[in-house]
Protein backbone atom coordinates (compact mmCIF):
# COMPACT_ATOMS: atom_id res chain seq x y z
CA UNK A 1 0.00 0.00 0.00
CA UNK A 2 2.84 2.36 0.93
CA UNK A 3 4.45 1.62 -2.42
CA UNK A 4 1.26 2.58 -4.28
CA UNK A 5 0.98 5.86 -2.32
CA UNK A 6 4.64 6.65 -3.04
CA UNK A 7 4.20 6.09 -6.79
CA UNK A 8 1.16 8.37 -6.85
CA UNK A 9 3.09 11.00 -4.88
CA UNK A 10 5.94 10.94 -7.40
CA UNK A 11 3.54 11.20 -10.32
CA UNK A 12 1.72 14.12 -8.66
CA UNK A 13 5.00 15.90 -7.98
CA UNK A 14 6.13 15.49 -11.58
CA UNK A 15 2.81 16.91 -12.80
CA UNK A 16 3.26 19.90 -10.49
CA UNK A 17 6.76 20.58 -11.79
CA UNK A 18 5.60 20.43 -15.39
CA UNK A 19 2.65 22.71 -14.68
CA UNK A 20 4.77 25.26 -12.83
CA UNK A 21 7.45 25.15 -15.49
CA UNK A 22 5.17 26.20 -18.35
CA UNK A 23 6.46 29.20 -20.37
CA UNK A 24 4.38 32.36 -20.73
CA UNK A 25 1.84 32.45 -23.52
CA UNK A 26 3.01 33.54 -26.95
CA UNK A 27 3.83 37.25 -27.07
CA UNK A 28 4.45 37.60 -23.33
CA UNK A 29 7.82 37.99 -21.69
CA UNK A 30 8.63 37.65 -18.02
CA UNK A 31 10.62 40.50 -16.50
CA UNK A 32 10.95 41.24 -12.80
CA UNK A 33 8.19 38.76 -12.11
CA UNK A 34 5.69 40.43 -14.47
CA UNK A 35 4.55 39.69 -17.97
CA UNK A 36 4.76 42.48 -20.55
CA UNK A 37 1.01 42.87 -20.26
CA UNK A 38 1.42 43.61 -16.54
CA UNK A 39 4.32 46.03 -16.92
CA UNK A 40 2.73 48.35 -19.48
CA UNK A 41 -0.67 49.12 -20.94
CA UNK A 42 0.70 51.12 -23.85
CA UNK A 43 -0.50 50.03 -27.27
CA UNK A 44 1.71 52.64 -28.99
CA UNK A 45 -1.22 53.59 -31.18
CA UNK A 46 -2.77 57.01 -31.77
CA UNK A 47 -5.81 58.24 -33.70
CA UNK A 48 -6.38 61.75 -35.01
CA UNK A 49 -9.41 63.56 -36.41
CA UNK A 50 -8.23 66.54 -38.46
CA UNK A 51 -9.82 69.94 -38.79
CA UNK A 52 -11.44 71.40 -41.92
CA UNK A 53 -9.22 71.16 -44.97
CA UNK A 54 -7.47 68.00 -43.79
CA UNK A 55 -3.94 67.13 -44.74
CA UNK A 56 -2.42 69.12 -47.55
CA UNK A 57 -3.56 72.48 -46.20
CA UNK A 58 0.12 73.54 -45.90
CA UNK A 59 -0.89 74.86 -42.51
CA UNK A 60 -2.48 73.65 -39.26
CA UNK A 61 -3.39 70.06 -40.18
CA UNK A 62 -0.07 69.44 -41.88
CA UNK A 63 1.72 70.56 -38.71
CA UNK A 64 -0.25 68.00 -36.71
CA UNK A 65 0.66 65.33 -39.25
CA UNK A 66 4.36 66.17 -38.90
CA UNK A 67 4.03 65.57 -35.17
CA UNK A 68 2.50 62.17 -35.84
CA UNK A 69 5.29 61.29 -38.24
CA UNK A 70 7.91 62.30 -35.68
CA UNK A 71 6.23 60.12 -33.06
CA UNK A 72 6.11 57.23 -35.51
CA UNK A 73 9.82 57.57 -36.23
CA UNK A 74 11.09 58.24 -32.70
CA UNK A 75 8.56 56.41 -30.53
CA UNK A 76 7.55 53.58 -32.84
CA UNK A 77 3.83 54.37 -32.74
CA UNK A 78 1.23 53.52 -35.34
CA UNK A 79 -1.61 55.91 -36.11
CA UNK A 80 -4.95 56.16 -37.86
CA UNK A 81 -6.47 59.33 -39.33
CA UNK A 82 -9.80 60.78 -40.31
CA UNK A 83 -10.25 63.88 -42.48
CA UNK A 84 -13.80 65.26 -42.13
CA UNK A 85 -15.28 67.56 -44.73
CA UNK A 86 -17.42 69.10 -42.00
CA UNK A 87 -16.06 68.54 -38.47
CA UNK A 88 -19.29 69.87 -36.95
CA UNK A 89 -21.26 66.91 -38.34
CA UNK A 90 -18.64 64.18 -38.80
CA UNK A 91 -16.28 64.57 -35.85
CA UNK A 92 -18.46 62.90 -33.23
CA UNK A 93 -18.91 59.71 -35.26
CA UNK A 94 -15.21 59.52 -36.08
CA UNK A 95 -14.16 60.06 -32.46
CA UNK A 96 -16.73 57.53 -31.27
CA UNK A 97 -15.54 54.84 -33.68
CA UNK A 98 -11.93 55.32 -32.60
CA UNK A 99 -12.91 55.20 -28.91
CA UNK A 100 -15.11 52.12 -29.32
CA UNK A 101 -12.25 50.16 -30.83
CA UNK A 102 -10.19 50.38 -27.65
CA UNK A 103 -7.05 50.34 -29.81
CA UNK A 104 -5.53 53.70 -28.96
CA UNK A 105 -3.40 55.20 -26.20
CA UNK A 106 -4.57 58.63 -27.31
CA UNK A 107 -7.17 60.16 -29.62
CA UNK A 108 -6.45 63.70 -30.84
CA UNK A 109 -9.09 66.18 -32.00
CA UNK A 110 -7.63 68.97 -34.11
CA UNK A 111 -9.29 72.38 -33.86
CA UNK A 112 -11.76 74.28 -31.72
CA UNK A 113 -14.75 73.16 -33.84
CA UNK A 114 -14.28 69.70 -32.32
CA UNK A 115 -14.98 70.72 -28.73
CA UNK A 116 -18.64 69.74 -28.35
CA UNK A 117 -18.12 66.42 -30.10
CA UNK A 118 -15.03 65.62 -28.06
CA UNK A 119 -16.71 66.43 -24.76
CA UNK A 120 -19.64 64.15 -25.56
CA UNK A 121 -17.40 61.24 -26.60
CA UNK A 122 -14.96 61.70 -23.71
CA UNK A 123 -17.83 61.53 -21.24
CA UNK A 124 -19.07 58.31 -22.85
CA UNK A 125 -15.60 56.71 -22.78
CA UNK A 126 -14.03 57.85 -19.47
CA UNK A 127 -11.15 55.36 -19.71
CA UNK A 128 -9.99 56.60 -23.09
CA UNK A 129 -7.42 59.42 -23.18
CA UNK A 130 -8.09 62.37 -25.49
CA UNK A 131 -6.36 65.62 -26.45
CA UNK A 132 -7.77 68.68 -28.20
CA UNK A 133 -5.68 71.29 -30.00
CA UNK A 134 -6.71 74.97 -29.97
CA UNK A 135 -9.46 74.62 -27.38
CA UNK A 136 -9.91 74.16 -23.64
CA UNK A 137 -11.93 71.38 -22.05
CA UNK A 138 -12.37 71.68 -18.30
CA UNK A 139 -13.50 69.16 -15.73
CA UNK A 140 -12.82 65.93 -17.62
CA UNK A 141 -10.00 63.77 -16.22
CA UNK A 142 -9.33 62.10 -19.56
CA UNK A 143 -8.88 65.19 -21.77
CA UNK A 144 -5.71 67.27 -22.23
CA UNK A 145 -6.02 70.73 -23.80
CA UNK A 146 -3.35 72.40 -25.93
CA UNK A 147 -3.43 76.14 -26.63
CA UNK A 148 -1.02 78.59 -28.25
CA UNK A 149 -0.43 82.30 -27.72
CA UNK A 150 -1.13 83.14 -31.34
CA UNK A 151 -1.19 86.81 -30.42
CA UNK A 152 2.53 86.75 -29.57
CA UNK A 153 3.64 85.23 -32.86
CA UNK A 154 1.24 87.52 -34.71
CA UNK A 155 2.76 90.54 -32.93
CA UNK A 156 6.09 89.65 -34.53
CA UNK A 157 4.71 89.40 -38.08
CA UNK A 158 2.62 92.53 -37.50
CA UNK A 159 5.78 94.41 -36.55
CA UNK A 160 7.45 93.12 -39.71
CA UNK A 161 4.45 94.18 -41.79
CA UNK A 162 4.72 97.66 -40.30
CA UNK A 163 8.41 97.82 -41.17
CA UNK A 164 7.79 96.74 -44.78
CA UNK A 165 4.61 98.76 -45.43
CA UNK A 166 4.87 101.68 -47.92
CA UNK A 167 1.24 102.81 -48.15
CA UNK A 168 0.31 103.20 -44.48
CA UNK A 169 -2.20 100.34 -44.78
CA UNK A 170 -1.88 96.60 -44.22
CA UNK A 171 -4.49 93.82 -44.25
CA UNK A 172 -5.61 90.71 -42.43
CA UNK A 173 -7.71 87.83 -43.78
CA UNK A 174 -9.32 85.67 -41.11
CA UNK A 175 -11.40 82.54 -41.58
CA UNK A 176 -14.09 83.85 -39.23
CA UNK A 177 -14.55 86.10 -36.21
CA UNK A 178 -14.03 83.39 -33.59
CA UNK A 179 -12.07 83.90 -30.39
CA UNK A 180 -9.17 81.94 -31.88
CA UNK A 181 -8.91 83.98 -35.09
CA UNK A 182 -9.30 87.22 -33.15
CA UNK A 183 -6.12 86.36 -31.23
CA UNK A 184 -4.22 86.36 -34.52
CA UNK A 185 -5.69 89.71 -35.53
CA UNK A 186 -5.16 91.30 -32.11
CA UNK A 187 -1.47 90.45 -32.08
CA UNK A 188 -0.99 91.51 -35.70
CA UNK A 189 -2.50 94.94 -35.13
CA UNK A 190 -0.59 95.50 -31.88
CA UNK A 191 2.70 94.56 -33.55
CA UNK A 192 2.14 96.81 -36.55
CA UNK A 193 1.23 99.79 -34.37
CA UNK A 194 4.19 99.12 -32.09
CA UNK A 195 6.54 100.08 -34.93
CA UNK A 196 4.20 102.45 -36.81
CA UNK A 197 1.49 103.92 -34.53
CA UNK A 198 -0.53 105.59 -37.33
CA UNK A 199 -0.77 102.52 -39.58
CA UNK A 200 -4.19 101.26 -40.68
CA UNK A 201 -4.87 97.54 -40.21
CA UNK A 202 -7.86 96.37 -42.25
CA UNK A 203 -9.46 93.00 -41.38
CA UNK A 204 -11.79 90.90 -43.54
CA UNK A 205 -13.33 87.51 -42.77
CA UNK A 206 -14.28 84.67 -45.09
CA UNK A 207 -17.17 83.26 -43.04
CA UNK A 208 -19.63 80.65 -44.24
CA UNK A 209 -19.61 76.91 -43.64
CA UNK A 210 -16.25 76.33 -45.27
CA UNK A 211 -14.22 79.28 -43.99
CA UNK A 212 -10.98 77.32 -43.61
CA UNK A 213 -11.09 75.78 -47.07
CA UNK A 214 -12.52 78.38 -49.46
CA UNK A 215 -9.69 79.66 -51.62
CA UNK A 216 -11.95 81.51 -54.06
CA UNK A 217 -13.56 83.63 -51.35
CA UNK A 218 -10.19 84.25 -49.71
CA UNK A 219 -8.75 85.49 -53.00
CA UNK A 220 -11.70 87.83 -53.57
CA UNK A 221 -11.51 89.19 -50.01
CA UNK A 222 -7.77 89.82 -50.42
CA UNK A 223 -8.38 91.76 -53.60
CA UNK A 224 -10.74 94.10 -51.75
CA UNK A 225 -7.96 94.84 -49.24
CA UNK A 226 -5.53 95.62 -52.05
CA UNK A 227 -8.08 98.01 -53.54
CA UNK A 228 -8.10 99.84 -50.20
CA UNK A 229 -4.33 100.26 -50.30
CA UNK A 230 -3.07 97.32 -48.27
CA UNK A 231 0.41 96.28 -49.36
CA UNK A 232 1.14 93.55 -46.80
CA UNK A 233 -1.52 90.94 -46.01
CA UNK A 234 -1.46 88.29 -43.26
CA UNK A 235 -3.89 85.39 -43.20
CA UNK A 236 -5.21 83.11 -40.47
CA UNK A 237 -7.50 80.97 -42.56
CA UNK A 238 -6.08 77.48 -42.95
CA UNK A 239 -6.24 76.15 -46.50
CA UNK A 240 -8.14 79.27 -47.59
CA UNK A 241 -4.83 81.10 -47.25
CA UNK A 242 -3.71 79.60 -50.55
CA UNK A 243 -6.23 81.94 -52.19
CA UNK A 244 -4.73 84.88 -50.30
CA UNK A 245 -1.32 84.05 -51.71
CA UNK A 246 -2.64 83.83 -55.25
CA UNK A 247 -3.99 87.36 -54.92
CA UNK A 248 -0.89 88.92 -53.39
CA UNK A 249 1.27 87.37 -56.10
CA UNK A 250 -0.96 88.75 -58.85
CA UNK A 251 -1.01 92.19 -57.22
CA UNK A 252 2.76 92.11 -56.55
CA UNK A 253 2.52 92.83 -52.83
CA UNK A 254 3.67 90.90 -49.77
CA UNK A 255 1.86 88.09 -47.97
CA UNK A 256 2.49 86.48 -44.59
CA UNK A 257 1.78 82.80 -43.94
CA UNK A 258 0.56 81.02 -40.84
CA UNK A 259 0.93 77.87 -38.73
CA UNK A 260 3.43 76.06 -40.99
CA UNK A 261 6.36 77.40 -43.02
CA UNK A 262 4.61 78.63 -46.17
CA UNK A 263 7.47 80.83 -47.39
CA UNK A 264 8.43 78.47 -50.19
CA UNK A 265 5.00 78.53 -51.83
CA UNK A 266 5.80 81.92 -53.35
CA UNK A 267 9.47 82.68 -52.59
CA UNK A 268 10.12 86.38 -52.09
CA UNK A 269 6.40 87.19 -52.07
CA UNK A 270 5.68 85.65 -48.66
CA UNK A 271 7.76 87.67 -46.19
CA UNK A 272 7.58 85.05 -43.44
CA UNK A 273 5.10 82.71 -41.76
CA UNK A 274 3.85 82.88 -38.18
CA UNK A 275 4.76 79.43 -36.97
CA UNK A 276 2.68 77.52 -34.47
CA UNK A 277 4.71 74.53 -33.40
CA UNK A 278 1.71 72.22 -33.41
CA UNK A 279 4.02 69.41 -34.51
CA UNK A 280 6.09 69.66 -31.32
CA UNK A 281 3.02 69.88 -29.10
CA UNK A 282 1.49 66.88 -30.86
CA UNK A 283 4.64 64.85 -30.37
CA UNK A 284 4.89 65.81 -26.70
CA UNK A 285 1.32 64.82 -25.83
CA UNK A 286 1.72 61.50 -27.68
CA UNK A 287 4.96 60.76 -25.83
CA UNK A 288 3.31 61.51 -22.50
CA UNK A 289 0.43 59.13 -23.28
CA UNK A 290 2.70 56.33 -24.48
CA UNK A 291 5.03 56.73 -21.48
CA UNK A 292 2.15 56.64 -19.02
CA UNK A 293 2.63 60.31 -18.06
CA UNK A 294 -0.54 61.73 -19.60
CA UNK A 295 -2.08 64.62 -17.64
CA UNK A 296 -5.54 66.05 -18.23
CA UNK A 297 -4.44 69.66 -17.98
CA UNK A 298 -4.19 72.80 -20.07
CA UNK A 299 -0.84 73.43 -21.73
CA UNK A 300 -0.22 76.85 -23.31
CA UNK A 301 2.69 77.58 -25.67
CA UNK A 302 3.94 81.09 -26.42
CA UNK A 303 7.23 82.65 -27.47
CA UNK A 304 8.83 81.88 -24.10
CA UNK A 305 7.83 78.21 -24.43
CA UNK A 306 9.01 78.07 -28.07
CA UNK A 307 5.42 77.49 -29.12
CA UNK A 308 5.16 80.29 -31.70
CA UNK A 309 7.59 82.30 -33.80
CA UNK A 310 8.61 83.14 -37.35
CA UNK A 311 10.53 81.41 -40.10
CA UNK A 312 14.20 82.20 -40.75
CA UNK A 313 13.35 84.47 -43.74
CA UNK A 314 15.05 82.14 -46.21
CA UNK A 315 13.83 84.02 -49.28
CA UNK A 316 13.40 87.55 -47.92
CA UNK A 317 16.42 88.44 -45.76
CA UNK A 318 17.79 90.86 -48.31
CA UNK A 319 14.41 92.51 -48.86
CA UNK A 320 13.78 92.97 -45.15
CA UNK A 321 17.29 94.14 -44.37
CA UNK A 322 19.64 93.49 -41.47
CA UNK A 323 18.48 96.49 -39.43
CA UNK A 324 14.84 95.41 -39.48
CA UNK A 325 15.75 91.83 -38.67
CA UNK A 326 17.70 93.03 -35.61
CA UNK A 327 14.69 95.10 -34.51
CA UNK A 328 12.47 92.07 -34.88
CA UNK A 329 14.82 89.90 -32.84
CA UNK A 330 14.82 92.51 -30.07
CA UNK A 331 11.02 92.61 -30.06
CA UNK A 332 10.96 88.83 -29.75
CA UNK A 333 13.34 88.97 -26.80
CA UNK A 334 11.28 91.70 -25.14
CA UNK A 335 8.14 89.56 -25.37
CA UNK A 336 10.03 86.60 -23.93
CA UNK A 337 11.32 88.75 -21.06
CA UNK A 338 7.90 90.23 -20.34
CA UNK A 339 8.89 93.76 -21.37
CA UNK A 340 6.22 93.65 -24.09
CA UNK A 341 2.89 92.16 -23.04
CA UNK A 342 0.67 91.21 -25.97
CA UNK A 343 -3.06 91.27 -25.35
CA UNK A 344 -5.17 88.40 -26.71
CA UNK A 345 -7.96 90.77 -27.77
CA UNK A 346 -8.36 94.45 -28.60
Amino acid sequence: MKRIVTIFSVIFALMLVVACGNKPATGEQVKDGKTSADSTNSKKAVAVVYSTGGKGDKSFNDATFRGLQKAQKELGITFKEYEPKDPATEAKNALTQFAESGEFDLIIAVGYTMKDSLVAVAQTFPNQKFAIIDETVNGLPNVASILFKEQEGSFLVGALAGMMDKTGTIGFVGANESELINRFYAGYEQGAKYVKPEIKVLPVYIGGNNAFNDQASAKAKTETLVQQGADVIYHAAGASGLGVFQAVKEKNIYGIGVDSNQDGLYPGIILTSMLKYVDNATFDIIKAAVDGKFEAKLQTFGIKENGVGTTNFEFTKDKIGEENLKKLEQIKQDIKDGKIVVKSSI
